[in-house]
């Protein structure tokens, strides 16, 4: 007779993590919150309430996981919740403009960086756009959806979605070629 790890089997942790299996839902919850709070950090910037979004979705997770069907990875099921959980909190928490004159008022403080940009500075450039222009830049260019996906999940027209994500992407390469100017200098110095 096969013995099958409980630990090693997804399906049959997930089942007992949905029949109230408390040591079920924390192993659920250990191998998934590190994948779980970067997602929702990518929206949030503050890391405080990033872990609260992340925590709040996972009390989501287990009071709905009856409706998970396996037609897809839980990891995927999971992060879907994260982040409309995180657009949620960013709802509630503030008005999130969608205002084409954002970008001329909101500059991106310089930063010094070495040659090599590491994820949090890259994190650090992404949290200095403007509310509108980084969830449509991470949902597009992160998450992959579709213009029309984050135009429903945001409630906004594909054009809006399809401008916030053109202006993201303006002001981060201005930023980057920014860095990378200063990066020369610093290099060719040494």
């Amino acid at each position: 007779m096969k013995i099958i790890s409980f630990y090693n089997n997804e399906k049959l942790l997930l089942k007992k993590a949905k029949s109230g299996n408390k040591e079920a839902q924390k192993w659920l919850y250990d191998k998934y919150s590190p994948k779980m709070l970067s997602v929702c950090r990518q929206y949030i910037k503050d890391l405080q309430f990033a872990e609260d979004v992340m925590v709040g979705g996972f009390v989501k997770v287990f009071k709905y996981l009856d409706s998970f069907r396996h037609e897809g990875s839980f990891e995927g099921w999971v992060r879907k919740i994260m982040v409309r959980e995180s657009i949620t909190y960013l709802r509630k928490s503030q008005p999130i403009i969608f205002d084409d004159e954002i970008y001329e008022r909101n500059a991106v403080n310089q930063i010094s960086v070495s040659s090599d940009l590491d994820l949090e500075q890259i994190q650090f450039l992404i949290d200095a756009l403007p509310d509108g222009y980084k969830m449509v830049f991470v949902l597009y260019a992160v998450e992959g959806y579709s213009h029309r996906e984050i135009a429903h999940k945001l409630e906004v027209s594909e054009s809006t979605s399809k401008s916030q994500l053109f202006k993201a992407r303006k002001m981060l390469q201005e930023k980057l070629w920014d860095l990378g100017i200063k990066c020369k200098t610093k290099l060719s110095n040494n």
